[in-house]
């Protein structure tokens, strides 16, 4: 159900008692079983595919809404759920089912000479927070790990996306109660009210963690007001760089993959630098297959979009995309760590030495060779869903699956040990 939809309710006190309600039930996933766990995750499922028409009835509603308020198509097409996205969505829980389950398994261990036996164990984090705007098959990714990990979801999405994920949520909270757990391992909370956010992330002490998702204002808002830790999901302004030594066959379906497949995600190619050495022939040649895609080029070449500081450092999120002729592999790496964002960057090359340099030199969570950037992705990588793509260095870094939803805790077995004085 959501919490605190009325306006009479105070935000804060919402908020507040939601989280207090989550620490509850997050004390009972903790001690759920791996099967126990499963048998929810395929009920949750099974529940999404019978509820699929109210769901899509409910998402239906939030996109005539956006598309009154003028939401453009690349935001319309995060927003949207198909019963083929909902057979995704229902998918996804039943992969997650199938991972290994990361709590209770020992990260690593020793008996010491006094014989007290010393193990790492991954536990739960407990009470996770997630800020994101519009997709609202996030909704459910989110609930699935947080599950199969042990943890609680506290889910704030956005005012555009509420019809839709008050109905998953409502869809979900039935399933664990079906179960016989706590419904409220998973509520919503008011999206109406900005204020909702900051009480989220500075729920100090109620709230174990917080991840945003979404566009670049919202991460780094929520990054610098939270007083909870924080794991920062990043903005996506991902290159690929197409080296002397590419296959311009191969560089071409990488190109057109990473960048049309779908322009609204965050792995899609946003800049395009090609190698001086091979400019002549391979900047004709790709430029007509993108323009031909419906891609709009922006660059400082002729016959391009004039482009500015702005083209090198934004994520376009549509059928845009910057193109740069660069001087061998230095000047690839300089740009992409100068204006990149840490996400995922790829080089076309048949060169093995070049690909070696770029991967041990470019700075970002994923690094692609001869691949494209549309593989980083939780799903891709055989994590099930996703909670997000990480751009930052600590805990977790690239897709976020169910062990970065863990800590660890050490368990130390003695038989009347005593440290001697």
């Amino acid at each position: 159900m959501t919490v605190g939809t009325t306006a009479e309710f105070d935000v804060r006190e919402a908020v507040h008692e939601a989280a207090r309600k989550a620490r509850v039930a997050s004390r009972v996933l903790a001690q759920l079983t791996t099967a126990q766990k499963n048998e929810t995750l395929h009920a949750a499922a099974d529940a999404l595919l019978t509820a699929a028409d109210t769901v899509l009835a409910a998402n239906a509603e939030d996109l005539l809404a956006a598309q009154s308020a003028g939401t453009e198509d690349a935001l319309l097409d995060r927003l949207r759920l198909t019963k083929d996205r909902v057979d995704g969505i229902a998918s996804g829980l039943r992969q997650v089912a199938e991972l290994p389950d990361p709590v209770g398994v020992v990260v690593r261990g020793s008996t010491l000479p006094n014989g007290l036996e010393i193990r790492q164990v991954r536990v739960p984090l407990g009470v996770v927070g997630m800020v994101y705007e519009a997709r609202p098959n996030v909704t459910v990714d989110a609930f699935g790990l947080a599950l199969k990990s042990g943890n609680a979801a506290l889910l704030r999405g956005s005012s555009s996306a509420a019809r839709s994920n008050a109905a998953l949520v409502t869809v979900l909270r039935e399933a664990l109660a079906g179960q016989g757990l706590p419904a409220d391992a998973v509520q919503l909370l008011p999206s109406e009210d900005r204020s909702s956010v900051t009480h989220l992330i500075q729920a100090r002490g109620l709230v174990d963690v917080v991840i945003p998702r979404g566009g670049a204002g919202l991460i780094n808002a929520v990054v610098r007001d939270a007083q909870v830790p924080t794991i920062e999901t990043g903005t996506g302004n991902c290159h690929v760089y197409v080296h002397t030594g590419a296959d311009l066959d191969m560089a071409e379906q990488i190109l057109l993959n990473a960048k049309t497949r779908r322009p609204s995600v965050c792995n899609t190619a946003e800049t395009v630098l090609i190698d001086a050495a091979i400019a002549d022939t391979a900047v004709p040649r790709l430029t007509k297959v993108l323009t031909d895609a419906g891609v709009t080029i922006h660059g400082d070449l002729p016959g391009l979009v004039p482009a500015t500081d702005a083209d090198w450092g934004e994520e376009y999120l549509s059928l845009d995309i910057a193109l740069k002729v660069v001087d061998g592999v230095d000047a690839a790496v300089e740009h992409i760590n100068t204006w990149g964002t840490g996400h995922t960057e790829a080089i076309v090359t048949s060169e093995l030495a070049a690909a070696r340099e770029f991967t041990n030199r470019v700075d970002a969570a994923a690094v692609l060779v001869n691949a494209s950037t549309a593989f980083t992705d939780g799903e891709q990588f055989g994590f099930g869903a996703e909670i997000g793509i990480s751009t930052q260095k600590l805990h977790a870094r690239g897709p976020m699956g169910l062990a970065e939803l863990t800590s660890t805790k050490w368990v130390v077995w003695g038989d009347g040990q005593v440290r001697p004085a």
